[in-house]
């Protein structure tokens, strides 16, 4: 046990045994008091706010009923799993999570114990509870399994397809509905509004008067239980996912019944913390704040703007400009930088939920009727999407305009978030145009070409700001397929080295290039390459320094080693970009630097190539 002032019940709760000795009557100090643990500590360091508050009680009643680690708890995406850490040993070290070398963001299997699946991701909790339940039928185990998601989780079409094949196989498994009426931003779908005119029919729109889960047949009700019984399951609920006890009792119900269950649990996101519960939104995931008042500190007008909000500002001149453009958003309209599109063009504007391959087919739907479709995007989700690219888009050869924002490291999200794959995953696909810009203005040019072309397109950017570039009034379209110089070399230093950068990494190959008098290329197009450039470079150089934040296997750089290969040309290449394993948390700026791809990382590998024995010969055979 573990005193913490002013923490009477939680410094005794270490594991669930302890919290399973507590009596029933301390259960709800233990919430008050790792509610206002939660306040402190992330008005201290930020991170996923409004929806850990809403999952305090839940949390408690799981652990408490359920003997984890044996039992298996499954969160769905982890941006509610904190409370769960607390429960699980994790406590003292919350201070630490997404931070480098800290806990993770998310339930992390190498973590703990008791994070039975590595979650980032919406709507995988119930098809990874279906294959630990179909495990332990096989082997013949005494095992519960509880899958728990959000509202905004249940719009992604995986978690319906895992719910029918639950029901079809009458699985022992239960699936506790945490609704909220929130996904990151308001929840939006037919089954979001089915739910709403239930809990209002109920007298349910505060979720303080919940019914106990036995009182209404789901089937002769207008609900969601309906649906879920057409699939399979036994419905239950809804209650109230704040009373302790209703909780309790009823877990303690159905823990022990067979086949597939789902408890429809009620409760509010922020809850306990007045501003969090009035803006969720605002709260969902938060830098420092006061943990009294709930105020963030006064922020410094930025000095440069953010590719987001270059890509916002853009889409409004464009739809302004041209009324067949539209855009769509699978539920991240203020993360994308779409908040002002939504409300200026409500009828071109489709946020479609957490489901990424319909907005993928959307989008090429909407082409097909001559609308120019921009599909905003953050990279790790675009990777949901990719048969849908593919067989839907690309094949097609539809004009989609894919805006892909955290293009690379991210920074805190971590593994689940990073977007290091999309340079090479877009690559290889026929029909598609591939940009990377190096600033601001160089993003608004791009997006400007994507629209204009007849065919699939991705402008690929960062997170964070730009380079604080002027940007031209008018976005002029760019030739396709051609870079541009940005440094020449100033001595006749050998071996002479050209560094060809693609996109945020243009930045740190200039500063690197002034210490070795380098050549810069800012390639601008992955797909098609600027060949001639290549060449032109390759000629006049003793190597080659392909620079990328993506993964090194298939990215832009392996498509130079390609345009060599193909022209027989034996000019030396070095290929920096991200490492063939998993990076972790921690800020961007920390992650390109254990990477190698900050300024001081990008000279050391060349310095270091440079001091290799071919390479020398090489620039001695020239000179010669």
């Amino acid at each position: 046990m573990t005193d913490i002032p002013g923490y009477a019940l939680l410094g005794r709760v270490n594991t669930p045994g302890d919290l399973r000795a507590l009596a029933p009557e301390e259960l709800p100090q233990l919430a008050v008091e790792m509610r206002r643990y939660l306040i402190e500590t992330l008005g201290r360091i930020g991170g996923h706010f409004a929806a850990n508050l809403g999952t305090v009680e839940l949390s408690i009643a799981l652990h408490r009923c359920f003997d984890t680690p044996h039992d298996r708890l499954v969160w769905d995406v982890g941006h509610q799993a904190y409370p769960h850490k607390m429960l699980t040993g994790r406590r003292a070290r919350l201070e630490t999570i997404r931070r480098l070398g800290g806990l993770a963001p998310f339930c992390h299997r190498s973590e703990s114990e008791y994070d039975a699946f590595g979650v980032g991701h919406s709507s995988t909790s119930i098809s990874a509870a279906a294959g630990m339940a179909a495990a332990a039928r096989i082997k013949n185990e005494k095992r519960r399994i509880v899958a728990i998601i959000g509202d905004g989780g249940m719009t992604g079409g995986m978690a319906f397809e895992a719910l029918n094949h639950v029901g079809h196989l009458k699985l022992d498994l239960l699936v506790i509905y945490n609704d909220n009426d929130m996904s990151i931003s308001e929840n939006v779908g037919a089954l979001r509004d089915h739910s709403a005119r239930l809990l209002k029919k109920l007298g349910m729109a505060a979720p303080h008067h919940a019914r106990p889960p036995e009182e209404h047949n789901a089937m002769h009700l207008d609900t969601p239980g309906a649906l879920f019984e057409t699939l399979g399951f036994r419905y239950h609920g809804p209650i109230d996912g704040h009373d302790l006890y209703a909780l309790t009792a009823t877990l303690e119900q159905l823990k022990d019944r067979p086949g597939p269950h789902l408890l429809h649990v009620i409760t509010v996101k922020g809850k306990g913390f007045d501003p969090a519960e009035a803006d969720p939104i605002k709260y969902h995931g938060v830098t420092q704040f006061d943990p009294v008042t709930g105020a963030f500190p006064e922020k410094k007008a930025a000095a440069r703007p953010s590719y987001t909000q270059i890509f916002g500002e853009w889409l409004c001149e464009a739809a302004a400009a041209d009324p067949t453009v539209v855009a769509i958003t699978p539920a991240m309209r203020e993360g994308s930088g779409l908040v002002e599109f939504a409300a200026r063009f409500p009828q071109r504007y489709f946020d479609v939920g957490i489901a990424e391959q319909h907005a993928v087919t959307l989008a090429a739907g909407l082409a097909c009727e001559g609308l120019k479709p921009v599909c905003a995007i953050y990279s790790t989700f675009l990777q949901r999407g990719y048969d849908q690219l593919i067989h839907d888009v690309a094949i097609q050869n539809l004009p989609v305009l894919f805006a892909i924002d955290r293009g690379g490291l991210v920074g805190a999200d971590g593994a689940t978030h990073h977007g290091a794959f999309d340079l090479s995953y877009l690559r290889c696909i026929p029909n598609m145009v591939v940009m990377a810009p190096s600033d601001e203005n160089e993003c608004r040019r791009m997006l400007t070409t994507g629209l204009a072309l007849r065919q699939p397109s991705a402008v690929r950017y960062p997170r964070g700001s730009g380079t604080g570039v002027a940007c031209d009034p008018d976005a002029r379209p760019l030739p396709v397929g051609k870079g541009r110089i940005l440094r020449e070399a100033h001595g006749r230093r050998r071996p002479r080295v050209a560094l060809l950068a693609f996109g945020a990494m243009v930045q740190p190959a200039l500063e690197a290039a002034e210490i070795l008098d380098a050549v810069v290329a800012d390639m601008r197009f992955v797909k098609p390459l600027d060949t001639e450039l290549i060449l032109e470079l390759a000629n006049e150089n003793d190597l080659l320094v392909t620079i990328e934040d993506n993964v090194r296997m298939g990215g832009a750089g392996s498509g130079v080693n390609e345009v060599l290969l193909a022209q027989h040309h034996a000019v030396p290449v070095l290929n920096l970009g991200l490492p063939d394993h998993f990076v972790e948390h921690g800020t961007r700026e920390e992650l390109l630097a254990q990477c190698g791809l900050d300024t001081a990382g990008i000279q050391r590998a060349i310095h270091k190539r440079l001091r290799s024995r071919d390479l020398d010969e090489r620039s001695t055979a020239r000179r010669g």
